[in-house]
């Protein structure tokens, strides 16, 4: 067990944003420590010798962190990814819903690339592992008129979560390698990549970087200026 850090843990509550904060009530276990110093960092959730930090979004904010609590932790990232998400406009007191909507987004696992891209490698140390859970959500917005021309002065305001769909536990680079389908046939460029997996081409260029990076895939030519790939034997 590790000690607790009161003074640390208020000001970490204090600063936690809705999703964040639903996401560790609904992912903690009875026996588990919340808000814990280890070696000089802050910990989501202690579980006995397992450290779990739950990041919902900006890997590349908690890159440090995590290499150097796995150089003598086993270390789990939770990463929510919203399946079904409802985006929720306030009226100015912050209280009253002025529309109500659901995204035609729809999240999906090999969405994880979209960030795993800041240290795809983490995945080859046998102390960490990431779990990523598909959930619903709700995505709340204000207006703010001077800032926001993208969406028509409407900035989101925070996130909310409704309930998680699916989990799924990644643990090695072999684990990752089962996101890619069966039937995509090799030598495979990140073209038909996008199409089988119905993603866009951006999304399957990380998944294959991060991929190569773990050493799941290889390259072996080329077809034109597209690099061609191939499952690794691992």
């Amino acid at each position: 067990m590790f000690p607790l850090t009161t003074c640390q843990s208020r000001i970490n509550t204090f600063n936690e944003k809705p999703l964040h904060a639903g996401l560790k009530e609904w992912y903690r276990q009875p026996g588990d420590q919340l808000e814990v110093a280890v070696d000089g960092f802050l910990v989501d959730i202690v579980r006995g010798s397992l450290l779990i930090e739950i990041q919902t979004r900006n890997f590349a904010a908690i890159k440090q962190k995590l290499v150097k609590l796995t150089v003598n932790h086993p270390v789990r990232l939770v990463y929510p990814i919203a399946r079904e998400k409802w985006i929720v406009r306030l009226a100015d007191d912050g209280q009253h819903e002025l529309g109500r909507r659901k995204s035609p987004k729809r999240g999906a696992f090999e969405d994880v690339f979209e960030e795993l891209v800041s240290f795809p490698k983490l995945l080859c140390n046998p102390n960490f592992t990431i779990e990523v859970l598909l959930i619903r959500e709700e995505e709340i917005r204000r207006y703010d008129g001077t800032r926001g021309w993208r969406r028509k002065r409407w900035l989101t305001h925070e996130r909310r979560l409704l309930g998680v769909l699916e989990r799924q536990v990644f643990e090695t680079p072999e684990d990752m390698d089962t996101l890619i389908p069966s039937e995509l046939a090799e030598p495979f460029n990140t073209s038909d990549l996008a199409r089988v997996i119905d993603r866009s081409l951006l999304r399957a260029q990380q998944m294959a970087y991060c991929l190569r990076q773990m050493g799941a895939v290889v390259p072996i030519g080329k077809r034109g200026n597209a690099i061609l790939y191939s499952r690794a034997v691992i």
